[in-house]
């Protein structure tokens, strides 16, 4: 299918010159001579790529870069100027664009810059991105990994999910309890029913009690209408209390009452409500230390703590780290609307010897700060932290999964050598340019520890 393009400049000499160059090389061109007439024809039309100066009357090219992204999401937008400043760019690049063109321009620049934009749509947004941030994942496949920790917590989540059981998780902040959770949730027989999930430390003790059991009309000052309380909204489905060790002493007495009566007593109110709830709940202290020192009751940690499980931290499994990184790197791009390929050798190299006392999620965050602000396709140190220096130290790898990323990390350096030319990259590894593409966009399955190909329906040129 013929790419579609759009110019947008206030010059007509600068639209003819592009478009007569951009259909010479087989696109539909479409041009416009300001903001207003081109957000009018995204409004109509949905365009490939979309070439836009800076500097116009009226709405200008920042604001045709926003709105487009709206209107046509998966469009990519370069922007031109002659006003060229570091702070243009980096406000446009930030904004969602996907390169930077300084006039004057050479126009086989030009040429070049597009057809790699249009393979990255072809390739990654298209092909890769959309489909699988729509696509369900089964249960547990969001812990991601291969080492025995991770394959056993797996494990127990479908242990788990078979019985109706109460189950406690255990593990420090940002570890992922939450997911666990869903997981279990989503393997059981009660996927078809809610989950509902609510912090016991973000929620006012006042509030806490009728968030949870509800309140009738006229209970309090400002119970105006009646609240079912979340119990009831979780209803036949699973009830996730997070940082269950926050739960003051009075609540912890009725949340033991629930569980032995299966009926919950709305503040205020007389009757009580039948629920059929599983709790699963998750706290990152010792509550085998709370019970000792009087702050958690004994009675209710035995209620809760039927079916233990403990996910382990991220330093206690760091040859999971490339894997992880490579799913998050996919997972932002979706989220962001950027194309980073991956991370640098020695920027992974970081990544895997740094301490992680936030785990997975703190990873997560170093990632995104790195992709919104680095400028390359790849990741590199320089985009990292500035505290991301770690202690040596060689992460626990097992034979398959090293060889695995070794070839993906050795397609990343060739690809920066090359700066990003995918047909000298071919070249000189000795392949094809379809088996670049590939390679370089399968991902390693955690569950089965195999490469799963991203399927195309036709072949890059």
């Amino acid at each position: 299918m013929t790419a579609s393009i759009l110019v947008v400049d206030d010059e007509k000499a600068i639209q003819e010159i592009l478009a007569f160059t951009l259909t010479a090389e087989g696109y539909m061109v479409a041009t416009a001579t300001g903001g207003e007439e081109a957000l009018s024809r995204v409004e109509q039309q949905d365009f490939d790529v979309i070439l836009t100066d800076i500097v116009m009357p009226g709405v200008d090219g920042l604001e045709v870069l926003e709105r487009s992204r709206l209107l046509n999401p998966r469009a990519s937008v370069v922007v031109m100027t002659a006003y060229a400043a570091l702070e243009t760019a980096i406000s446009a690049l930030r904004g969602g664009a996907c390169d930077f063109l300084e006039k004057p321009f050479e126009i086989e620049d030009v040429k070049q810059r597009v057809r790699r934009l249009l393979q990255y749509r072809e390739t990654i947004w298209k092909e890769r991105l959309v489909p699988r941030a729509l696509q369900e994942r089964p249960a547990g496949g969001t812990l991601v990994g291969e080492s025995d920790a991770i394959r056993a917590v797996r494990e127990q989540i479908m242990l788990a999910a078979r019985t109706p059981s109460n189950v406690l998780i255990t593990g420090e902040s940002g570890v992922g309890k939450e997911l666990v959770s869903r997981a279990i949730h989503d393997a059981s027989t009660r996927r078809d029913d809610a989950f509902v999930a609510v912090n016991c430390g973000a929620i006012p003790e006042a509030l806490l009690e009728s968030q949870l059991f509800g309140h009738v009309r006229g209970a309090f000052t400002t119970a105006v209408q009646a609240n079912p309380g979340l119990f009831v909204a979780a209803n036949r489905g699973t009830l996730f209390l997070d940082e269950i060790g926050e739960l003051p002493l009075l609540l912890q007495v009725k949340l033991l009452r629930v569980i032995e009566g299966t009926h919950v007593l709305p503040v205020g109110g007389t009757r009580p409500v039948r629920v059929d709830t599983r709790i699963i709940a998750s706290t990152n202290r010792d509550l085998a230390r709370e019970v000792g020192a009087g702050r958690f009751r004994e009675d209710l940690f035995y209620r809760l703590n039927v079916v233990h499980m403990g996910v382990p931290p991220l330093r206690e499994r760091r040859g999971d780290i490339p894997l992880l990184v490579d799913h998050l790197v996919e997972r932002l791009n979706a989220k962001l609307g950027t194309r980073c390929l991956g991370v640098e050798r020695e920027a992974l190299w970081t990544l895997i010897r740094r301490p992680w006392k936030g785990n997975v999620r703190e990873l997560e965050h170093v990632l995104e700060r790195a992709m919104v602000l680095g400028r390359g396709e790849l990741v590199s140190l320089r985009d990292l932290p500035a505290d991301s220096k770690a202690p040596d130290g060689m992460p626990p790898q097992n034979l398959r999964g090293a060889v695995r990323r070794f070839e993906r990390q050795h397609l990343l350096d060739v690809l920066t050598a090359t700066q990003s030319d995918k047909r000298q990259a071919a070249r000189v590894l000795g392949i094809s340019l379809a088996s670049l593409y590939r390679k370089l966009h399968s991902r390693i399955d955690g569950d089965a520890g195999r490469a799963e190909r991203i399927p195309s329906d036709s072949t890059p040129s």
